[in-house]
């Protein structure tokens, strides 16, 4: 029985390990402070919110959230 050769590492390792893990993060990022919120959905409904997503450019989270954001505005006393 041989010996399996050794792969490669999984992942290459930065050079400068210090100045990668201080790297500013790009891209959008959620607020400090979240909450997860879970809903049942229909696998076609969910299909479709992908696929809108999708041709945005946009990740589903952004997309909801922006939707709820419309629908739930930070307005004192505004009831729908």
């Amino acid at each position: 029985m041989s010996i399996p050769a050794r792969k490669g590492p999984f992942a290459a390792r930065p050079g400068d390990a210090d100045r990668w893990i201080r790297a500013p993060r790009t891209g959008p990022a959620a607020p400090v402070h979240t909450a997860r919120l879970t809903i049942d959905v229909t696998p076609a409904l969910r299909a479709r919110i992908k696929v809108v997503a999708f041709r945005r450019g946009i990740t589903v989270a952004d997309m909801l959230r922006a939707c709820l954001e419309r629908e739930f505005p930070d307005s004192p006393g505004e009831d729908r």
